[in-house]
Protein backbone atom coordinates (compact mmCIF):
# COMPACT_ATOMS: atom_id res chain seq x y z
CA UNK A 1 0.00 0.00 0.00
CA UNK A 2 2.61 1.98 -0.21
CA UNK A 3 1.60 3.83 -3.33
CA UNK A 4 -1.20 5.00 -1.43
CA UNK A 5 0.45 6.97 0.56
CA UNK A 6 2.77 8.16 -1.95
CA UNK A 7 -0.35 9.01 -4.11
CA UNK A 8 -1.83 10.99 -1.36
CA UNK A 9 1.43 12.93 -0.64
CA UNK A 10 0.86 15.43 -3.01
CA UNK A 11 -2.94 15.72 -2.17
CA UNK A 12 -3.96 18.76 -1.09
CA UNK A 13 -5.35 18.02 2.02
CA UNK A 14 -7.37 21.79 2.19
CA UNK A 15 -9.50 20.16 0.03
CA UNK A 16 -11.07 17.97 2.42
CA UNK A 17 -14.36 18.37 4.11
CA UNK A 18 -14.42 21.06 7.00
CA UNK A 19 -17.45 19.48 8.26
CA UNK A 20 -17.14 18.32 11.99
CA UNK A 21 -15.60 15.46 12.75
CA UNK A 22 -13.36 15.05 9.90
CA UNK A 23 -10.82 16.28 11.25
CA UNK A 24 -7.72 18.92 10.23
CA UNK A 25 -6.04 18.53 6.69
CA UNK A 26 -2.85 17.82 8.90
CA UNK A 27 -4.46 15.25 11.45
CA UNK A 28 -5.88 13.16 7.95
CA UNK A 29 -2.49 13.32 7.13
CA UNK A 30 -0.81 12.19 10.25
CA UNK A 31 -3.44 9.14 10.48
CA UNK A 32 -3.24 8.24 7.10
CA UNK A 33 1.18 8.16 7.83
CA UNK A 34 0.15 6.20 10.71
CA UNK A 35 -1.76 3.20 9.85
CA UNK A 36 0.77 2.74 7.08
CA UNK A 37 3.08 2.39 9.07
CA UNK A 38 1.26 0.35 11.38
CA UNK A 39 0.50 -1.90 8.69
CA UNK A 40 -3.26 -1.60 8.45
CA UNK A 41 -3.23 -0.93 5.48
CA UNK A 42 -1.86 -4.03 3.98
CA UNK A 43 -3.71 -6.38 6.53
CA UNK A 44 -6.98 -4.92 5.41
CA UNK A 45 -6.07 -5.32 1.76
CA UNK A 46 -4.84 -9.41 2.66
CA UNK A 47 -8.39 -9.83 4.72
CA UNK A 48 -10.30 -8.59 2.01
CA UNK A 49 -8.52 -10.80 -1.15
CA UNK A 50 -8.69 -13.60 1.49
CA UNK A 51 -12.80 -12.98 1.64
CA UNK A 52 -13.19 -12.48 -1.52
CA UNK A 53 -10.98 -15.93 -2.47
CA UNK A 54 -13.09 -17.50 0.19
CA UNK A 55 -16.39 -16.61 -1.68
CA UNK A 56 -15.02 -17.52 -5.01
CA UNK A 57 -15.43 -13.88 -5.86
CA UNK A 58 -12.17 -13.40 -7.45
CA UNK A 59 -11.23 -14.09 -11.34
CA UNK A 60 -7.69 -14.92 -10.75
CA UNK A 61 -7.31 -15.29 -14.18
CA UNK A 62 -7.13 -11.48 -14.62
CA UNK A 63 -4.40 -10.90 -11.48
CA UNK A 64 -1.74 -9.21 -12.26
CA UNK A 65 1.45 -8.49 -10.53
CA UNK A 66 3.91 -6.06 -10.84
CA UNK A 67 6.85 -5.00 -8.49
CA UNK A 68 5.32 -2.87 -6.47
CA UNK A 69 3.54 -5.69 -4.94
CA UNK A 70 5.83 -8.45 -4.87
CA UNK A 71 9.61 -8.14 -4.15
CA UNK A 72 12.67 -9.27 -5.88
CA UNK A 73 14.72 -10.55 -2.77
CA UNK A 74 17.95 -11.25 -5.03
CA UNK A 75 17.74 -8.21 -7.42
CA UNK A 76 16.83 -9.08 -11.02
CA UNK A 77 19.21 -9.54 -13.88
CA UNK A 78 21.53 -6.19 -14.76
CA UNK A 79 20.56 -4.77 -17.92
CA UNK A 80 23.79 -4.37 -20.11
CA UNK A 81 24.95 -0.77 -20.56
CA UNK A 82 23.54 0.56 -23.27
CA UNK A 83 25.63 1.28 -26.65
CA UNK A 84 25.83 5.27 -27.92
CA UNK A 85 24.08 5.28 -31.61
CA UNK A 86 26.89 8.50 -31.33
CA UNK A 87 29.59 8.35 -33.81
CA UNK A 88 31.92 10.20 -31.29
CA UNK A 89 31.63 11.49 -27.53
CA UNK A 90 31.16 15.53 -27.29
CA UNK A 91 34.03 17.57 -26.44
CA UNK A 92 32.53 18.58 -23.09
CA UNK A 93 32.67 14.89 -22.23
CA UNK A 94 36.32 13.75 -23.38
Amino acid sequence: MRHLVRALRGFPWEFLPQEPGYGSGMTCWRRLRDWHQASVWQRLHETLLAELNAAGALDWSRAVIDGSHVRALKGGPKPDRARSTVPEQARNTI
